[in-house]
């Protein structure tokens, strides 16, 4: 009995310990994700499941270097820009995020409404569309940041859905262990595009500035004033590193689901969400459709408010407004509105034919060119004694950090190189 209780006491402890990271991690498998990891699976088989093992450790050391700035500095991101960096800088990175993030959060509301749409076919997509936002905004506005936290925490939960689809086909796991472990590298476009693409979807510049934003409200709501000493660390590197795990694993069963349905089925072609739904009703029945649908949905009231909060934190934090998901509207009116706009532009986006496959490429090009600058970035700040005291880098933490580097700058030439030369 004594060790069951000691056990339950560690579990409860865990999940004290989540919080920013877990709700990062959950929120980079948004919709839009599902359909770059659904095509993935479903043009390649087995062959890109490597990268879900191989991006882990680079995903969890940026996102714990952001999360660090965060905790040390106690402000976002985007201040730690606004004072040491140019403002040139700072501006560049705004122009360029702010159309990715726009243009994401509108092709994941149109891939929920898809999904419900399919559910509930007599209602229309963009009566979904619509009713998403409402709900999303009346939650984001209403709710104080703690108890968004909660609701965030909990629609993690959807994920796990995906680890369930593959066990409920056969599978060759001998097949699926050397694809893990052993990096298939095909030379041609749409291999290297598919490469690009999954590196642009799981490390996105986005999250970097939610991470260290969430991180320093974190601190602001547990006391006063944080010594951030070598537990509260820890407790943050088990929270990043979880949370990225879970992503990942998510990311791992998706293109696993699609690797052994789909591609098997000769069905090479996946672009939204809804039609790698669609493609799994036939071959593994009504049951696993319905679980990948209610997947997408959970992912995408996860994913928008982190879309949209992280792009409202930024402008905040650049021109100086009150801003805090635990601040009423009254309190915090530019940031609201700000989210507000952000959404209904996003929305807009169904309305005016812009196809959520378009939106998406749009967003890998800006996610993919601003990304090696901001990691550079990140990995100047966190070297830099004057601004992280005593919590500089560790010799692990930079060295996969540059290899980040050099992978996200790679990519980045060789989707220009992909989308403008070849």
């Amino acid at each position: 009995m004594g060790s069951f209780t000691e056990f339950s006491e560690k579990i409860k402890k865990f999940i004290g310990i989540l919080g920013p990271g877990i709700v990062t991690g959950a929120s980079d498998d948004d919709p839009s994700g599902i359909a770059t990891y659904s095509q993935a699976g479903s043009q390649f088989g087995l062959a890109t499941l490597w990268t879900a093992l191989f991006t882990f450790p680079l995903m969890a050391t940026i996102q714990g270097m952001c999360a660090r700035i965060g905790m040390v500095t106690s402000q976002g991101l985007t201040v730690t820009l606004k004072q040491h960096y140019s403002k040139p800088l700072l501006y560049t990175m705004l122009l360029f995020s702010f159309p990715a993030i726009t243009l994401n959060i509108g092709a994941d509301i149109q891939g929920m409404g898809a999904v419900a749409n399919m559910i509930f076919p007599a209602i229309p997509v963009p009566v979904f569309c619509i009713a998403f936002t409402a709900i999303l905004l009346f939650v984001i506005i209403k709710y104080p940041y703690q108890k968004i936290a909660m609701i965030l925490k909990w629609l993690c939960v959807s994920l796990l859905l995906y680890v369930i689809v593959p066990f409920m086909v056969k599978q060759d796991w001998g097949a699926i262990a050397k694809n893990t472990f052993i990096p298939h590298i095909q030379f041609n476009k749409d291999y290297m595009s598919i490469i690009v693409a999954i590196l642009g979807t799981t490390i996105s510049p986005y999250l970097f500035f939610w991470q260290a934003t969430m991180e320093a409200e974190d601190i602001a709501h547990s006391r006063k004033q944080v010594i951030v000493d070598k537990r509260l660390l820890n407790d943050m590197k088990t929270d990043i590193n979880t949370g990225m795990l879970l992503s990942n694993l998510v990311m791992f069963f998706i293109i696993l689901t699609a690797g052994s349905v789909l591609f098997p089925a000769g069905i090479r072609q996946i672009d939204t969400v809804d039609q790698a739904a669609k493609a799994l009703e036939p071959l593994t029945g009504k049951l696993t459709y319905l679980i990948f649908a209610l997947g997408v949905l959970g992912t995408g009231l996860l994913a928008i408010p982190v879309l949209a909060g992280s792009q409202s934190y930024m402008l905040a934090e650049t021109f100086g407004w009150q801003a805090g998901l635990d601040k009423k509207f009254s309190q915090a009116k530019p940031f609201y509105v700000s989210i507000i706009i952000s959404l209904l532009v996003g929305l807009s986006l169904n309305f005016f034919g812009v196809s959520p496959i378009k939106a998406l490429l749009y967003t890998a090009i800006s996610y993919g060119l601003t990304a090696p600058v901001l990691i550079a970035i990140i990995l100047h700040i966190g070297n830099n004694k004057k601004i992280m005291k005593e919590n500089t880098n560790s010799k692990l933490s930079n060295t996969l950090g540059f290899i980040t580097l050099l992978l996200m700058t790679v990519a980045a030439v060789g989707l220009v190189y992909f989308l403008f030369v070849s």
